[in-house]
């Protein structure tokens, strides 16, 4: 045996394994942004104001609150609190970049250093923070585009679907509440699967849900029907299958079945572009793993790849082991029965 207790995944093309090492991690330093407090042109604002509290005399009188400090006679300073915003710089930072998603990248971020300049002493402290913030969001949305493609290649789906909000059945929250724990009563009992997000139509905004479904056989509540429809993003009739339960529930559905591996990847393609475009966070339902684990032996390693050869590539009919017990030549099969790991 080379390698045991390696991490697998598959990349759509060749499984690839991540061995185990030992060398310890080192826990990421938490970093508490102090908060700050800013007016509405987002400039940094004292949080309180300190009034004295009167004194005069000599001899116009007056007095009301004093103390002695050092032996003179003072006002006593009251803090008043001011009218702001308590935020941090980070926060600020999300909510431009919220703001300007529909913007190109150079415009997006001038407009966030024009938002942002009022919090540092130059420019260039500006230009900086906001570089390195939108290289932590890319490197962000590299990590989640993996994450997505890992979890989605270890899964088999068979349906991509759309649940769109009857104004009259549901309000946008009672919509999202309710649909979301529909999916999860059908994940825990039914075995659905699926990864999915909730994006808004580019001119109603009206929120949705798509996804890629997993649906086993005799699960499905209510029937999938055939329906004659017009679709105002080709301006053609056409025939959509819907169904009748979430129809009869939400307000609209749309089912289209996955049958191979293209069709799959336009789907996820599709997901992906909304996770770029709008930022929306991706939604998985449990039991959806990236990695099986497996010992890996000599002869099934084609090679090693990545930075300093810290993966291996392995030949497309490996042997899977399970602490020294052969499960099989890999397979859909096959995996369903090893270990699985995130």
């Amino acid at each position: 045996m080379a390698y045991g207790e390696t991490i697998v995944y598959y990349d759509g093309s060749h499984y690839i394994a991540i061995p185990h090492t030992e060398r310890p991690k080192k826990p990421k330093a938490l970093k508490i942004e102090k908060e700050i407090v800013v007016n509405d042109k987002n400039e940094i604002i004292p949080e309180y104001d300190e009034i004295p509290s009167t004194l005069t005399l000599s001899n116009g009188h007056v007095l009301e609150e004093v103390e002695f400090v050092d032996g003179e006679l003072k006002p006593v300073i009251k803090k008043v609190k001011r009218k702001g915003k308590k935020t941090t710089k980070k926060a600020l930072f999300e909510q431009f970049y919220r703001e300007t998603l529909d913007l190109k990248k150079k415009e997006r971020r001038q407009v966030i250093i024009d938002g942002m300049k009022a919090l540092f002493k130059d420019i260039e402290d500006t230009e900086r923070y906001v570089d390195d913030n939108l290289e932590r969001k890319q490197r962000n949305l590299i990590a989640r585009r993996i994450r997505l493609t890992r979890k989605a290649n270890l899964q088999e789906f068979n349906y991509f679907c759309t649940f769109t909000y009857d104004d009259k059945k549901h309000s946008e929250d009672s919509f999202k509440k309710v649909l979301k724990n529909c999916f999860y009563h059908l994940a825990n009992r039914k075995g659905w699967r699926y990864i999915g997000v909730w994006e808004r139509s580019p001119e109603k905004k009206r929120l949705h849900f798509h996804g890629v479904f997993y649906i086993p056989s005799g699960t499905m509540p209510g029937k999938l029907i055939p329906v004659n429809d017009y679709s105002f993003k080709t301006h053609k009739r056409q025939i959509t299958i819907q169904n009748t339960y979430f129809n009869e529930k939400y307000g609209r559905s749309d089912f289209e079945e996955i049958e191979d591996k293209g069709r799959m990847g336009e789907a996820l393609a599709y997901l992906m572009k909304y996770i770029e475009k709008t930022g929306e966070k991706i939604v998985y339902s449990r039991g959806l793993p990236q990695y099986f684990i497996s010992d890996i032996m000599d002869e099934d390693i084609a090679c090693p790849i990545g930075v300093d050869d810290q993966k291996l590539l392995l030949f497309d009919d490996f042997k899977c082991w399970d602490e020294g017990t052969l499960m099989g030549t890999v397979s859909k099969e096959t995996i369903k029965e090893m270990r699985k790991a995130n």
